[in-house]
């Protein structure tokens, strides 16, 4: 496999290095869907796009070359440039998720034993619950308070905040816990973070509870029980950082799936004028199957391409039917990079290598394709030129051996509606773990393949 690095001159180098700096201060600050999306908001506007909101509330008229978008209770949204051609011929679109495996506070989480105070977890996603110990931990989220207050938490950011750990118990008096299965080594519900340490003066019970408390209220204004209206996550601290000696990677936490999320972001925003529509998804609860209001499965899409239609002048229900039957997309997630280490996991020849270019999956799924799209061959002939013309570097790819099992993405849900899909994104090691590996190269080929893909589609 040749390496995508072997086909820059200085000058494209320089583009790959500067378009990754932007990205990784992205995903440093934007450590949570709703980060992503409120940094995604704010960038849209600049660029010209309206909410969908203020044209329902004034009946405003839509036309080609306006720029919409819908915001999905802040942890997704969808993006619309109106094409010249009509909507009915369908749209380009791109969908990525934007959530990512962490650890949740549950709703009852602060609690004293053994001299400190803790918080109870829950992890989110699939995750080897080993990898999460003892790595220094950021708290973000929302806390709501019942008279309708919103709080923003974020504790563990900033150079001079203190972190949080889950801890784990001492390789000297852990020979019976090292017999364990892998998955078991450190049971779910051991993934309790350490919170506080001091105890309030002439306190007999719960004194490091109490201490928390009373810095959560003097600090916040959180009260125990606003941990029942609270979205609160611990995530790894500590910025992306450039990997290797020769810089060529991208380290940090949530690339999977933000870093296609950010590649399709910025193709959206930097097509300016398109004849086919063009359409940016960005998701939650993909981790989890897609479910909830914010996930794939929900039909906010559906009902924001409704809007359109109506603010167009296009009444007929099978207009919208049609508009999504025709559309075409690229689901922009993650594969699995070959990693070195673990070749027995690898299938040589379909595997995606770091550094080699996007990977493009006829399908995912699992074991016999189970849960997986399946892209025609027609459609991607029609992908594989449109890539060569545009000289993005790509894989052909597969996940992985085949009874090892695989993954899913959002690309079976779109396809429900009879459009072409599949899947497109950038190779990944260490997929699920606090700190994933991108290759720069990897990141800008994506890049250029969402934005062929959402001018030249047809």
């Amino acid at each position: 496999m040749k390496s995508a690095w072997l086909q820059y001159n200085e000058n494209e180098k320089q583009n790959v290095f500067s378009f990754n700096e932007q990205y990784m201060k992205m995903i440093s600050k934007a450590k949570t869907e709703r980060l992503f999306i409120s940094e995604a908001i704010a960038l849209a506007k600049a660029k010209g796009y309206q909410d969908i909101q203020d044209v329902i509330e004034n009946q405003k008229e839509l036309k080609p070359g306006d720029k919409v978008y819908v915001n999905m209770m802040n942890k997704s949204m969808a993006l619309m440039n109106i094409g010249t051609d009509p909507l009915e011929k369908g749209l380009n679109i791109l969908g990525a998720h934007v959530d990512s495996p962490r650890l949740d506070v549950k709703p009852n989480p602060l609690y004293e034993d053994g001299g400190l105070a803790l918080l109870d977890l829950h992890y989110y996603g699939g995750i080897k619950k080993y990898q999460w110990v003892t790595v220094p931990l950021a708290l973000m989220g929302v806390v709501c308070l019942k008279d309708g207050t919103t709080k923003e938490i974020s504790i563990g950011t900033k150079e001079n905040d203190p972190v949080f750990v889950v801890s784990d118990l001492l390789i000297h008096l852990s020979q019976e816990r090292m017999k364990e299965n892998a998955s078991n080594v450190i049971p779910g519900e051991n993934l309790n973070v350490t919170f506080g340490n001091i105890p309030v003066a002439d306190e007999e019970k719960e004194a490091i509870k109490k201490n928390c408390l009373a810095i959560l209220k003097n600090q916040y204004g959180i009260e125990e029980e606003d941990f029942f209206s609270a979205e609160l996550e611990f995530v790894p601290a500590g910025p992306a950082r450039s990997c290797g000696l020769d810089s060529s990677m991208v380290i940090g936490y949530g690339q999977d799936d933000r870093v296609c999320a950010y590649t399709s972001l910025m193709a959206q925003l930097d097509c300016e004028s398109v004849k086919r529509t063009s359409v940016t998804l960005l998701v939650d609860k993909e981790e989890v199957g897609s479910q909830g209001a914010t996930g794939m499965h929900s039909q906010f899409f559906e009902n924001f391409v409704r809007e359109i239609l109506y603010a167009m002048g296009y009444k007929d229900e099978r207009t919208l039917k049609r508009t999504l039957q025709n559309s075409t997309m690229l689901s922009s997630d993650v594969a699995a990079a070959h990693d070195p280490n673990y070749p027995e996991a690898s299938s040589p020849n379909n595997q995606a290598y770091l550094g080699c270019g996007v990977a493009l999956l006829k399908y995912v799924g699992a074991r016999g394709k189970s849960g997986s799209n399946d892209a025609n061959a027609e459609y991607m002939a029609h992908l594989r030129n449109i890539m060569d013309q545009n000289h993005v570097k790509i894989q052909y790819v597969e996940l992985g051996k085949v009874d090892l099992g695989g993954g899913g993405t959002i690309a079976y849900i779109l396809a429900n509606y009879g459009m072409q899909v599949v899947d497109f994104g950038v190779p990944v090691l260490n997929m699920h773990s606090p700190f994933e590996v991108s290759s720069k190269a990897d990141v800008y080929e994506a890049y250029k393949g969402y934005k062929a893909f959402l001018q030249n589609m047809n």
